[in-house]
């Protein structure tokens, strides 16, 4: 009988949980609406949706997502709308997107208290990415922030004695392949990239590199008849995790309805990898992590052991500082590449001015951190690649509270939109970028979280630069009429890959 009677209230209960929703919704918009109207806002352009729920702008998302043409298609959007801010329905929960300096600038820096990075990353990102400087916000990112910043002081960002040896290893690679009139005929740069960050930011991170350009030469020799390493396994897992992180991230506050056993089996890959090294630097002795002996090499872990000893912690910063370490700089170098070799012009002037500050490449001076940064012409091949192809195209915030953004809504779009608290703010610097009536800012997160890591890539990126067209005179383009299409997980990298052929000066 007692079960009968909760069976018969329970449509009932469905029912009044319907009205108490929409009566909820109707006074918070109402709400919203005076609140909005005392601070002389306007509503911005809104994304229409021929389905319930925004549910054909998911679909449309994915669909873009599977033809490698997620950029493309949030410019097209902005570009139908006429507008550089609107509003869009996404499974019900709605958000506003905008390409405009102005509330860019608002959202990074000068309302940065206004914004977190919100529940829906942390919890989308956390099976991976757990804790760390990427996923978390007040206390908690500010002692993440704070014990990572002296990790990246000039003197251990500018030390490329290392570097160099993993760019010989890179090198070496293909040199089987050459001709004899010097030409290498067909070679994808793009692996070597990332094969080359892995190898750089292991040993910068964990003291000791992964070493994943040697075990793939000897492997493609058929030198070595082993199963998979444990080095390419962890590659492979935290690129399939992350393209598993991107996917959910299109589904925004309703992520968790993407997920599957390969992603959660991926994230297990990853964290033991890591958690290798971590046991290996909290098995040191303290006083020795405190106190190391000036003849040692630098070692990330290490320092940072000496300030916490908490393996998870440890575990997620260095997976946090792994992402940026290898894919940012991976796909940025990527992108140079492919506008170089689409462009022989350019490729011979900036050649011309590395031979003239560093020399031929079997007798190179002075490849150091100052020099580098003094090359005007190279700081300007990396500015423009990262304006055409920035490595973060497009992020998000979440507002911890009501707000207003300077501009976008109304008619002319030059009146100040109301954000109430709860609302996700989607920036888009890769359409801002392609503003024809704006000249280029930035390169990375401004404001409080700006990138502390931005000297350590951009300086490899420019050393690895060098070095290239130091050794090829001419690099080319193999397709040059091939559609260009983006691998966009958590960085955006060229999809095509850098397929070229190479001349040995």
């Amino acid at each position: 009988m007692h079960v009968k009677a909760v069976t018969n209230a329970l449509p009932w209960a469905a029912v009044l949980y319907v009205i108490f929703r929409l009566i909820s919704s109707f006074l918070t918009t109402r709400r919203n609406a005076a609140k909005a109207r005392d601070l002389g806002c306007e509503e911005p352009p809104v994304e229409k949706n021929r389905w319930p729920f925004g549910i054909d702008s998911v679909r449309r998302a994915l669909a873009a997502d599977r033809a490698q043409q997620f950029p493309a298609d949030v410019l097209q959007r902005f570009q139908e709308l006429g507008t550089y801010t609107y509003r869009y329905n996404i499974l019900g929960s709605k958000n506003l997107r905008t390409a405009d300096p102005k509330n860019i600038q608002a959202i990074l820096a000068t309302q940065f208290n206004d914004f977190d990075l919100g529940p829906t990353r942390r919890g989308n990102f956390l099976p991976m990415l757990g804790d760390g400087i990427f996923t978390s916000d007040g206390v908690y990112w500010k002692h993440s922030r704070a014990i990572m910043r002296p990790q990246f002081t000039r003197d251990q960002v500018s030390d490329l004695d290392l570097e160099e040896t993993h760019v010989q290893n890179m090198m070496r690679a293909p040199e089987p392949s050459t001709t004899a009139d010097g030409w290498i005929e067909k070679v994808d740069l793009l692996p070597y990239f990332f094969r080359l960050t892995l190898d750089s930011a292991t040993q910068f991170l964990f003291g000791e590199s992964v070493n994943s350009q040697l075990q793939s030469a000897a492997k493609s020799q058929g030198n070595d008849k082993s199963e998979e390493s444990r080095e390419a396994k962890f590659a492979q897992a935290f690129d399939t995790a992350q393209m598993a992180l991107a996917t959910r991230a299109r589904f925004m506050d309703q992520y968790w309805l993407y997920d599957s056993w390969e992603f959660r089996q991926a994230c297990g890959v990853v964290h033991e990898f890591v958690d290798h090294f971590v046991r290996l630097a909290l098995s040191k002795d303290l006083r020795a992590r405190q106190q190391p002996s000036p003849n040692e090499p630098y070692v990330f872990l290490e320092a940072l052991a000496a300030e916490t000893q908490d393996p998870l912690e440890l575990r997620y910063q260095l997976l946090n500082l792994l992402l940026a370490g290898r894919d940012t700089t991976a796909s940025h170098l990527g992108w140079v590449f492919y506008e170089l070799s689409r462009d022989p012009e350019r490729y011979k002037k900036l050649r011309d001015y590395i031979l003239a500050d560093f020399g031929p490449y079997d007798a190179p001076h002075e490849i150091i951190f100052a020099r580098l940064k003094d090359c005007k012409y190279l700081r300007y091949v990396n500015d423009e690649a990262l304006r055409l192809h920035p490595v973060m195209p497009f992020n998000a915030r979440y507002t911890n509270k009501d707000t207003t953004l300077p501009c976008g809504g109304g008619k002319d779009g030059k009146a100040p939109v109301f954000v109430p608290k709860g609302s996700t703010c989607d920036y888009g610097v890769y359409v801002m970028h392609r503003r024809q009536d704006l000249l280029f800012g930035g390169k990375f997160n401004g404001g409080p979280r700006i990138c502390i890591g931005q000297q350590f890539a951009l300086t490899e990126a420019s050393y690895v630069t060098v070095r290239l067209l130091q050794r090829f005179d001419r690099v080319e383009i193999s397709d040059a009429h091939e559609v260009l299409r983006h691998n966009l997980t958590l960085t955006n990298c060229i999809a095509n890959g850098d397929k070229v052929r190479m001349h040995a000066a």
